[in-house]
């Protein structure tokens, strides 16, 4: 009779701690599952994610301008354009615009051929107004959109 008591509270502790090594791995398993798929995510979006600066060049008529035009070039649509970072500025000296304002130095884009959104293909047609006129030389731009991909290219002005 000893034996079977012995026994029957063994296997109650011993389902007990089963349970309790249960409920506290289960949650760490599936949190970490979370972040790895999170991750990958990320990875893919990143992976899939390309832009390529195809053309630049300040305004002929009005050298407060400069444009780049973007295309996008890899396998996913780009969604949040403004919170994209542009750089401009002559080699060893570019500055970051701002995106939108009133106030240059700013920038603001146009996407081309009437469509509604950055997806694959689609150029998006970048103008930087300027606080003063370019001077003569080579200037940079750079493209960087929100996952960190980024595109430079330069361009002379006369």
């Amino acid at each position: 009779m000893d034996k079977a008591i012995v026994t029957v509270l063994l296997i109650i502790c011993g389902i007990t701690a089963s349970l309790a090594v249960f409920n506290g791995l289960y949650p760490a398993i599936t949190q970490s599952s979370s972040a790895v798929t999170s991750a990958s995510s990320r990875l893919s979006n990143r992976i899939e994610s390309r832009i390529e600066i195809i053309q630049a060049n300040a305004n002929s008529t009005n050298i407060t301008q400069a444009h780049a035009w973007v295309k996008n070039v890899g396998t996913v649509s780009i969604k949040d354009i403004s919170g994209s970072d542009v750089f401009l500025g002559k080699e060893n000296d570019f500055y970051r615009v701002t995106f939108g304002g009133t106030t240059p130095p700013y920038w603001g884009y146009q996407i081309e051929g009437g469509n509604t959104e950055w997806s694959q293909t689609v150029t998006v047609k970048i103008t930087i107004t300027l606080s003063s006129s370019l001077s003569s030389g080579t200037y940079m731009v750079k493209m960087v959109i929100p996952n960190g991909i980024y595109h430079a290219t330069t361009f002379g002005v006369p």
